[in-house]
């Protein structure tokens, strides 16, 4: 059976980016010595799903970090080439949520991680996340791009564990309760 699962930071405040997309908050406080179990999750993931705004916001960071499948889900970019240093890495499609996820499980892909605050909200719309962790950088940024946006109705969650780190990051593991 197909998993999704999220794995992002906020700011405090619960904002993925400034409005223009900036992590520079986040980025400002990465700390090599200091193990917040991204690549324990990575580990086990089978493919990355993203949005377009993530996709063009990693295209920034420098060269191309991520040794798993990435498919990047947009309307603007399905059917346009992917980048020739890209190929064989990257996929562009247009297809929704749970066309994508049973698409997935076609391939005989196992767990999924989902990236960026409209593909995580629209996922967690459909039912389809299965557990997040949600690291809080401990930063105010007072506006920018939410990590939860509308959803049907309450989604109710289980606390599965918490950790602070000395950096004062705070980390927790949600299970979504279906």
């Amino acid at each position: 059976m197909i998993t999704a699962h999220v794995f992002i930071a906020t700011s405090l405040d619960g904002f993925i980016a400034r409005q223009d997309g900036d992590i520079d908050w986040l980025l400002s406080r990465d700390n090599p010595n200091e193990d917040h179990g991204y690549n324990d999750f990575i580990k086990d993931i089978d493919v990355i799903l993203m949005g377009r705004n993530s996709y063009e916001k990693v295209l920034t960071l420098g060269p191309w970090g991520y040794t798993k499948p990435v498919i990047v889900l947009s309307k603007t970019l399905a059917g346009k080439p992917v980048p020739k240093e890209l190929e064989g890495r990257v996929r562009f499609m247009i297809q929704s949520p749970k066309e994508i996820m049973a698409s997935l499980s076609k391939e005989g892909i196992k767990r999924v991680y989902v990236d960026g605050g409209q593909m995580i909200q629209s996922f967690l719309r459909d039912q389809l996340i299965d557990d997040m962790v949600i690291t809080q950088v401990p930063v105010l940024i007072g506006t920018g791009r939410s990590l939860f946006g509308e959803v049907n109705g309450d989604i109710s969650l289980s606390h599965v564990s918490t950790k602070a780190f000395p950096s004062g990051l705070v980390q927790s593991h949600y299970r979504v309760n279906k």
